[in-house]
């Protein structure tokens, strides 16, 4: 499995958690669209497309199984939202 595209759309919002928002090609074949890019207390980091199943829980769509595969949707969605500058 190869990630062969990332688009990354930044919020132009200063006073939202929510910097920004991620779609991954993967094999040229299939999208996953609503990736949030968000500014916590530790560091930006993403969250896969979730529904919301209780008032206070949230459980992800779709995500990426081991750390490997997290760390490479990561890097590939954060190198883009950096490539966009402030």
């Amino acid at each position: 499995m190869k990630i062969t595209k990332v688009t990354v759309k930044k919020e132009e919002r200063d006073y939202e958690k929510v910097k920004g928002y991620a779609s991954v090609v993967i094999d040229d074949s299939f999208a996953i669209h609503g990736i949030k890019i968000i500014q916590g207390k530790k560091g930006i980091f993403i969250a896969m497309p979730s529904r919301k199943v209780t008032a206070e829980k949230y459980i992800d769509v779709c995500h990426p199984i081991n750390e490997k595969l997290r760390k490479e949707f990561t890097d590939a969605i954060l190198n883009e939202f950096n490539k966009l500058g402030e």
